[in-house]
């Protein structure tokens, strides 16, 4: 959560979700998901104000069920909604999988595979560089080659 977004976490973490999370390859709508989370769960009560509301903040107390609806909806745990540690890893492997649909980075990534790993060390001290020359922050990455 950013210092400067005062929304609950919970209202943090499901627009994050909805923003960068894409079940069956698309962007999905307050009502779509609702609509949705009441065709796998017809017991289920949501509409997508109320979705809207809880995004915003504007709501706070989703039932335990709906927490577990959205949860399976966008494939995630329903720890996502509580635990920091297991919510920055969902956002951190969200965000290399939209890194891998772009399509130039897809094709350096297959180029990539199988090569050794002095090779892929040179590679990546290169693109370091190009990154740099671009003004584009450093990627710190644990399973970068060493």
């Amino acid at each position: 959560m950013s210092e400067t977004d005062d929304r609950p976490v919970l209202a943090v973490r499901l627009d994050n979700l909805f923003k960068t999370v894409r079940p069956k390859g698309k962007h999905w709508t307050n009502a779509e998901v609702a609509e949705e989370l009441k065709r796998a769960n017809p017991e289920l009560r949501v509409g997508g104000v109320y979705l809207s509301q809880l995004r915003t903040g504007k709501r706070s107390n989703p039932s335990p069920d709906l927490l577990a609806a959205l949860a399976r909806f966008f494939g995630v745990s329903v720890a996502y909604f509580f635990d920091d540690e297991i919510a920055e890893s969902v956002l951190s492997q969200v965000a290399a999988i939209e890194a891998l649909r772009e399509a130039g980075v897809r094709a350096v990534a297959m180029r990539a595979a199988g090569m050794k790993r002095e090779n892929l060390q040179a590679i990546t001290a290169i693109m370091d560089q190009y990154r740099q020359m671009q003004g584009l922050p450093p990627v710190a990455n644990p399973s970068d080659p060493e």
